[in-house]
């Protein structure tokens, strides 16, 4: 089966994740996506996070009862932070009658040459990349690529992050279920802060 690995930390999973995930599984020959839950990703505080097992619940809600896609917390039983080409080597093993392709936006493909192995990646697996307003490939690095216009929501998890902490709504920039179960169990109304001795702090919202 052709699978992509659509990666990330999903702190919340929105709309324009879904849209791009959707598009690329009705217009590739891929089978299936997988949206790969990323419990630390080494490109992000930590702390900023939701926890992986949340995150990976509201994932799960969000594709409910769609058969092109699966939520996959593999990179949950491997070593932290998570990187690409662990995971894709892990896979492999697990998964031998699979065939695996790297879905990522174009600012992503940009920094490929900072990923840890980056020449493996090029050489061994195939990418499929969504335009990003602002990012045109200038180099694909020998990379076997394909590009697509896929279409975007200016939509970021960060805003839905920063409306939950300011009590301002997130629907229809969720999927309903997901904005229920997050307002529901009151995520990221808390912010996480550093105290005079270095340490995080945990800073309820009211």
């Amino acid at each position: 089966m052709k699978i992509g690995l659509f990666f990330g930390s999903f702190n919340p999973i929105h709309h324009g994740h879904l849209m791009v995930a959707s598009y690329i599984a009705n217009h590739t020959d891929l089978q299936q996506i997988w949206l790969v839950v990323s419990p630390q990703n080494p490109h992000k505080t930590q702390s900023s996070l939701l926890n992986e097992y949340d995150r990976l619940h509201l994932a799960q809600l969000a594709i409910e009862n769609d058969d092109q896609m699966k939520v996959s917390d593999i990179e949950f039983k491997l070593p932290k932070p998570s990187y690409t080409i662990d995971t894709l080597t892990y896979l492999e093993e697990k998964f031998p009658q699979h065939q695996f392709y790297i879905i990522m936006g174009g600012d992503s493909f940009q920094n490929l040459p900072k990923w840890k192995n980056f020449e493996t990646l090029v050489k061994n697996y195939q990418f499929i990349v969504y335009r990003r307003p602002g990012f045109d490939i200038t180099e694909n690095y020998g990379a076997n690529m394909q590009y697509l216009e896929a279409p975007m929501l200016e939509l970021s998890a960060t805003l839905i992050r920063n409306n939950c902490k300011e009590g301002i709504t997130i629907r229809y920039l969720v999927p309903e279920d997901v904005r229920l179960e997050i307002e529901r169990c009151n995520y990221f109304k808390e912010e996480v802060v550093k105290t005079t001795d270095g340490k995080d702090s945990v800073l309820h919202k009211p």
